[in-house]
């Protein structure tokens, strides 16, 4: 089992969401997608931790930028898809499609998502019931197809529906009051619609990121995950 902490970095621009995991059986912790080192440096100061690795979704500058620079200063391992081995910044363990890789007690998956980007994974913590989704899915929407196609987004997207309804899911970036409007109005206003941005919003207001909220939610309030199948959500990605 991992405890979660979310860190926000590059506030105000792009919004990104790095996480640092522990695990609670053997306090081995890592860090996701670390974009800026500032904020990360900071948590890691309060909390008295020294993230053993860096584990990255995918190779874009906004979820690699503070590799090199939190390696020299932790000493730590990065870890990343192999097919991405040329477009990480200092990797040092490639994993594979499929794979099992550990954080201390805690197990992860490693899912292939190609869409986003050709070579993006997701990590999923089963017994902890999480799943960081980098920039393949966010709250209320999906990320820019940049490398991958739309039929390889599908694909990916089935993947992620597979997954237990109660898994908790951790994006890369906070979107959500961006997304809330093609959720409103593919949802023709649906009321858990409705209660999900009612939710996110008071958790904004707090200074807290918009969720975690599960799959369950997620696939009944993003209009590409409830898309009844890939006719129509190409028709929601306006292709």
């Amino acid at each position: 089992m991992i405890n979660i902490t979310p860190i926000l970095c590059r506030a105000g621009t792009m919004d990104n969401y790095s996480y640092l995991i522990t695990d609670k059986q053997s306090n081995i912790s890592a860090l996701i997608d670390p974009s800026e080192v500032g904020p990360i440096v900071t948590v890691c100061q309060a909390k008295s931790i020294k993230p053993q690795y860096i584990l990255n979704t995918h190779h874009h500058f906004d979820h690699t930028d503070g590799n090199l620079e939190l390696k020299k200063l932790y000493n730590c391992k990065v870890v990343g898809n192999e097919e991405d081995k040329s477009r990480i910044r200092g990797l040092d363990i490639s994993l594979k499609k499929g794979e099992i890789f550990h954080i201390g007690s805690s197990q992860c998956q490693i899912i292939s998502v190609d869409g986003h980007t050709i070579g993006h994974i997701l990590y999923y913590f089963a017994d902890s019931k999480a799943l960081f989704t980098g920039d393949t899915l966010f709250n209320l929407c999906i990320g820019g197809i940049f490398e991958g196609t739309p039929e390889q987004m599908w694909n990916s997207i089935q993947k992620i529906k597979s997954l237990p309804e109660d898994t908790l899911f951790y994006p890369g970036h906070e979107y959500t009051l961006h997304a809330a409007r093609e959720a409103l109005y593919f949802s023709q206003n649906d009321k858990e619609v409705q209660k999900y941005l009612q939710t996110a919003q008071s958790r904004l207001a707090q200074g807290l990121p918009a969720g975690p909220f599960t799959l369950g939610e997620e696939k009944r309030c993003n209009p590409y995950l409830s898309a009844a199948n890939y006719e129509e959500f190409l028709q929601r990605l306006n292709y």
